[in-house]
């Protein structure tokens, strides 16, 4: 899908890939709808854009709140006069601890924010994007949706949720002029997990994670290609890319693998 010109909403829009993506759609051309629960967050993305509220409109709310995604739509077309994209970046991680240490609450929050969260904006969009000359919905799912990451078995289960729900939905609009991609980051150089309530990572924990991460603006740059491509699927990132390749080739050693490396994380957090 062509970017200039179109209309399109981005979830987790107040900071990291979705801060970015806000930028660089604004920068193509596009009208943005900036989604996010932190009002703040959302007025600095619109002032680093350098735009007014016509191109970049604010929505503070909770994406788990069914009524208001339902509402979002039409408030989109209010403002700007038609929606073409959704991309569903919003998301946040686990405490890094195991299933077995974990409260329902948590789990139940880290399910609806990644998981239900994008489903309900997708089916509030998806009526109208069919009307649409053209469309595009993006979801984000994670390495943590193609591979377990102990320590992050619930954030993981959500993801590949993301990822099943993209493909299926992709397959029954194949015939439509409604295009679907699901992305797959690996390491990123946001603050997901002190947007995730957190806190702030350890200093040594951090600066390890940092030093291997894309930067959040090459991973936006990234998904933005897809989009104008029409890709159908997407990796972020050389880890993420290597890990798809060793994952289809021995998901055992690469499960073993992963374990491996989660082992020293939890026992730094």
């Amino acid at each position: 899908m062509r970017i200039e010109k179109k209309t399109v909403v981005v979830t987790g829009a107040g900071s990291g890939i979705g801060r970015e993506l806000c930028i660089q759609l604004l920068q193509k051309g596009a009208n943005v709808a900036g989604v996010d629960i932190n009002p703040i967050a959302l007025q600095e993305t619109r002032q680093l854009s350098g735009v007014n509220a016509e191109r970049f409109k604010e929505f503070a709310f909770d994406i788990t709140d069914k009524e208001k995604a339902d509402r979002l739509p039409q408030e989109v077309v209010d403002h700007f006069g038609a929606a073409d994209g959704l991309i569903n970046n919003a998301g946040i991680i686990q405490p890094f601890k195991p299933v077995a240490d974990l409260t329902m609450e948590e789990i139940q929050r880290v399910i609806n924010v990644n998981f239900w969260g994008a489903l309900y904006l997708t089916k509030a969009f998806l009526p109208l994007f069919l009307q649409r000359p053209e469309a595009h919905i993006v979801n984000i799912s994670s390495m943590g949706g193609f591979i377990a990451f102990p320590g992050q078995t619930v954030y993981g289960a959500a993801k590949a949720a993301v990822k099943l729900f993209t493909e299926g939905l992709y397959a029954e609009l194949r015939a439509t002029q409604v295009h679907v991609t699901i992305v797959h980051p690996g390491a990123i150089a946001t603050n997901i997990t002190e947007n995730s309530g957190l806190g702030k990572p350890k200093n040594d924990v951090n600066a390890a994670q940092t030093s291997m991460a894309l930067s959040a603006s090459k991973a936006a740059a990234i998904i933005l290609a897809a989009i104008e491509k029409n890709k159908f699927r997407v990796t972020v990132g050389r880890d993420a890319a290597l890990l798809d390749i060793l994952y289809r080739l021995n998901p055992r050693l690469a499960t073993n693998f992963i374990g491996k490396m989660m082992k020293k994380t939890l026992q730094h957090t």
